[in-house]
């Protein structure tokens, strides 16, 4: 995802308000949500199982040298894979998924008293809108920075359901720990130390993006979320109500990944390909929608400190024979670069940094 003070989008109508209205009617789908052109054209293979990976597993001695080879396959060759036993309380994930489908059960008004202001993304609206005519995205979302407590906007934060701030408060601490917990795995898979690569994210900055993906009776003309790779280190992806919508691409396809019960969907991030010097891959993927059931997802975005200089790890290049295959770039730098390819291509900020 994205730091909220590098790019700003625009106002656009409220999908869900629109698809109450629109599914029960015979008009046609307005035509800034057709996108039949991206979602017409590739191959779609339905339930791909993506690689698992057993975090308890990584942290026993007996079982940890083997699944760290898991987990580097998964990272290298994927860029997705779910994450079990990975320690979060049941209670802590139950709390924050009912707590984010309650806020998108408010009246649109109730929503709309924490809706982005112009200048930014963070608040309750939509994600990328930069143009008053790029196509739009079958979906509504509330973009808040979680971490570092003091680059909170209270505005933005939901007071309905009360428990919300609390809630997230809490699933966000258990988050990071997991974050922290795999990078250090991950650190041990690439052979180098932890420090440098824990040191890019040190206060372990955090954002989340909660999205409402409202039904369509026409799911096969519209997407929830355009294509994209995540400008993070790791994310982490909650299905709050197991509707099947995650699409990743590889080999040239697209692949539908299913909700795994009680597993998280962790995605490499952008920074951390470019620490790796392109050993792990941040992979495109995206979202689509159901024709007759609402879908929900929330994203924990680990990322950089917004001053960090981002570049391949010291270490990684020198086993890689001193070849670096990225440029070094401060992070924020980096975040107009990602904001910027949203309109000229998906992986444009990245081939830019490629040596």
């Amino acid at each position: 995802m994205a730091h909220a003070k590098a790019g700003a989008s625009l106002p656009v109508p409220n999908v869900q308000a629109l698809a109450q209205t629109w599914n029960g009617s015979g008009d046609h789908l307005p035509d800034r949500y057709v996108r039949t052109e991206e979602t017409g054209g590739e191959e779609v293979v339905a339930g791909c199982a993506i690689p698992v990976v057993d975090l308890g597993r990584l942290l026993e001695p007996l079982s940890s040298e083997e699944e760290l080879a898991n987990l580097g396959a998964a990272c290298q060759h994927w860029g997705f894979f779910h994450l079990v036993n990975h320690g979060v309380p049941n209670e802590v994930i139950q709390a924050v998924k009912r707590d984010i489908v309650e806020f998108f059960k408010l009246p649109l008004e109730a929503k709309k008293l924490h809706a982005q202001v112009p200048g930014g993304i963070e608040g309750y609206g939509q994600a990328f809108v930069f143009s008053d005519t790029q196509k739009l995205d079958w979906a509504d979302m509330i973009y808040l920075m979680i971490s570092p407590k003091e680059d909170r906007d209270p505005r933005f934060w939901p007071t309905h359901p009360p428990s919300f701030r609390s809630t997230v408060d809490v699933y966000s601490a258990e988050t990071a720990r997991v974050a922290a917990t795999l990078l250090r795995s991950m650190a041990a898979e690439l052979g180098v130390e932890p420090e440098p690569l824990m040191e890019a994210f040190r206060g372990q900055p955090q954002s989340m993006r909660a999205t409402y993906y409202p039904p369509c009776r026409q799911a096969g003309d519209v997407l929830g979320l355009s294509p994209h790779t995540d400008a993070t280190v790791v994310t982490l992806l909650l299905h709050v109500n197991d509707v099947q919508g995650l699409q990743i691409r590889k080999d040239g396809r697209w692949l539908a990944v299913d909700p795994l019960d009680g597993a998280f969907v962790v995605s490499i991030g952008d920074i951390l390909e470019i620490l790796s010097n392109g050993r792990y891959k941040s992979i495109e993927h995206r979202a689509v929608v159901h024709p007759e059931k609402d879908r929900i997802s929330a994203a924990m975005f680990h990322q950089p400190c917004a001053n960090t200089i981002v570049g391949p790890l010291p270490e990684i290049v020198k086993k890689d024979g001193g070849e670096a295959r990225y440029k070094s770039i401060d992070y924020m730098d980096f975040m107009k670069s990602f904001f910027v390819a949203k309109t000229d291509g998906r992986r444009s900020h990245m081939d830019a940094l490629r040596i």
